[in-house]
């Protein structure tokens, strides 16, 4: 088994890997919920414009402005596509970074494990030692008092 040193730089190494697939895991989070709100506030002002184009044409619109309205329609549509892809990939790396974070957290709990069992190991064995001792210690005095 290895020593509790060895174990103990296993860990360090191991929260620092931790806290590293944290961080990640944050900014991936961050950018999750910021793909989020810049769909919402398209998807938003796609219905806004729509309502608008609504009002407007009950009172009479040209050949060229609903040419005009079915352009911009089309790229807020494209916009919207597109932020849809970039919220899509920014929750597969959240999903990603996630599983990475667990994957160094089971570890560093793992060699915590570990040098628990090495520490009941050798509490276990110091116990031992010593109920030998005392244990010697009495047979001494038991036989030297005949």
């Amino acid at each position: 088994m290895a020593s509790t040193q060895q174990l103990e730089t296993l860990i360090d190494l191991a929260q620092r890997e931790t806290d590293d697939c944290a961080k990640r895991l944050g900014a991936a989070l961050k950018a999750v919920n910021d793909a989020e709100e810049k769909l919402n506030m398209l998807i938003g002002y796609r219905d806004e414009y729509g309502r608008r184009f609504d009002a407007s044409q009950q009172a009479g619109i040209t050949p060229m402005a609903y040419r005009n309205f079915q352009a911009f329609m089309e790229k807020l549509d494209s916009a919207i596509q597109g932020q849809q892809e970039v919220l899509r990939h920014a929750q597969s790396r959240g999903e990603m970074d996630k599983k990475q974070w667990q994957d160094a957290e089971r570890k560093r709990m793992s060699y915590s494990t570990l040098r628990e069992r090495a520490e009941a190991q050798a509490l276990k064995v110091e116990a031992k030692r010593d109920q030998k001792a005392m244990d010697e210690h009495a047979s001494r005095q038991a036989f030297f008092k005949r």
